[in-house]
């Protein structure tokens, strides 16, 4: 099996691969009243590490393809170290306070000042335009351009028809949106296809990954990560403020007892076949705050004893740079949430989507990117068709490093095409705001 410093010759070739201008970091850009100013809109829920990692995602593409940009981050929300973990990683970004965490007369002028400032606005990945209150700001009080990157489109309201149709350019982070949008027949200069913002995550928690591999004897490319699921987020039991109505409740409930002991049941089964058969071990670890309440009952609980002594309990929620520090080290990541994959992907690291049909769309990326044989939807598949493609992988790891670098390749080459649309747009508004 390659050793970690093969897979670090593998991102560093991955690296070298990427067309577009590198700086260390946005303080390293030079900044003056001349450099184009975008407005990012960005960083949803944080109780979610997928949620979060949006945002150092969409900021590494910026800094590689507009390096001279000024940007002023506007989230939802920055709270649970996330406003520091970011300005650990670009500590010349400005933050704005979040939309999410106060109304106070101060934070509204804030984001005025911002608008005005800016010179495009540019809508982040994520599940939806989950910013669109924002857009519509920005709408309301300014005639300048905006764009949206890297999005899931569902159901199309009236607020979407609106503000799809006067961006600049909607890209859509899988083909099924596109469809979407083809089907409302909206009308906008640009619509295309430019996967999740979390492939181009590149921040990193060095110390806090090792020390805590080193505590637990988790040795590199000795462990599979595993990430637990309901069907259904209990929001009501996340967010104290979310008061779901008691009917709501019960059904969400009943919907995920219905499936939950069969749906882990299969990566239990993968566990124990992993353990037997190679003597390394299980890291079970959150994609949110929640999945530190079902670990024990669904999938460490009714494990044989000799495969307990394999596992590992992450019992901490993390950020997405520890996390992605984690997955880099480990020999494959199998979850059932989505982001846990993408961030493990953009680390070099094999990688399972096991998809849940509650999941929305936005599992047709990974058939979109080419890694069809690395999702698997849930009610077609056996704990045995997971294991099959996990040994596959174990018993020919430099082949499914190719195949993942052929991936993310095409995820860069998508890139590309979408930041050099991004760029024109943002250089053209600057110019003009200049002007």
């Amino acid at each position: 099996m390659p050793s970690f410093e093969s897979r670090r010759q593998f991102l560093y070739q991955c690296a070298l691969s990427c067309s577009g201008i590198f700086c260390s970091s946005l303080s390293s850009c030079s900044s003056d009243r001349t450099n184009p100013h975008i407005l990012l809109k960005s960083g949803w829920q944080t109780v979610n590490i997928g949620d979060i990692a949006h945002t150092p995602g969409i900021l590494a593409l910026l800094k590689q393809y507009i390096p001279e940009a000024e940007i002023t981050l506007w989230p939802k929300r920055s709270d649970r170290g996330v406003r520091e973990m970011l300005k650990r990683h670009f500590p010349d970004l400005e933050i704005l306070a979040g939309s999410a965490e106060t109304d106070a007369p101060s934070a509204q002028k804030q984001w005025q000042q911002a608008i005005h400032k800016a010179d495009f606005l540019l809508h982040g990945s994520g599940p939806s335009v989950a910013g669109r209150d924002s857009v519509k700001l920005w709408m309301e009080q300014t005639d300048k351009p905006f764009g949206i990157l890297g999005v899931t489109i569902g159901r199309i309201r009236d607020i979407y028809k609106q503000i799809l149709s006067a961006s600049e350019f909607v890209f859509t982070r899988e083909t099924k949106s596109l469809d979407n949008i083809k089907e409302a027949k909206l009308q906008c200069p640009v619509n295309d296809f430019a996967p999740d913002a979390t492939f181009a995550m590149d921040i990193l928690n060095e110390d806090k990954a090792t020390r805590f591999l080193a505590q637990h004897h988790l040795k590199e490319q000795q462990y599979i990560c595993v990430i637990p699921r309901l069907r259904k987020t209990p929001y009501h039991k996340v967010y104290e403020h979310n008061k779901w109505p008691e009917e709501k409740i019960k059904q969400v409930k009943a919907l995920n007892d219905k499936h939950k002991h069969k749906d882990h049941g299969k990566l239990r089964e993968v566990m124990i076949k992993w353990v037997r058969e190679t003597g390394y071990d299980v890291l079970i670890c959150p994609e949110m705050t929640y999945q530190l309440e079902i670990m024990d009952e669904l999938l460490i609980d009714p494990l044989p004893e000799d495969i307990k002594k394999h596992v590992v309990k992450r019992d901490t929620y993390w950020l997405p740079d520890e996390a992605a520090s984690v997955y880099k080290r480990a020999h494959t990541v199998i979850s059932l949430e989505c982001h846990s994959p993408i961030i493990a992907a953009a680390q070099g690291t094999p990688c399972f989507y096991v998809r849940q049909p509650e999941d929305s769309i936005k599992g047709q990326m990974w058939y979109d990117i080419g890694l069809d044989d690395w999702i698997f939807e849930i009610d077609q598949i056996q704990g045995a068709d997971i294991s099959k493609q996990l040994f596959q992988i174990h018993n020919d790891y430099p082949a499914a490093l190719d195949k993942l670098q052929q991936a993310m390749q095409g995820v860069r080459n998508q890139y590309q095409k979408a930041m050099q649309i991004v760029r024109e747009n943002v250089m053209t508004a600057s110019q003009k705001s200049k002007r």
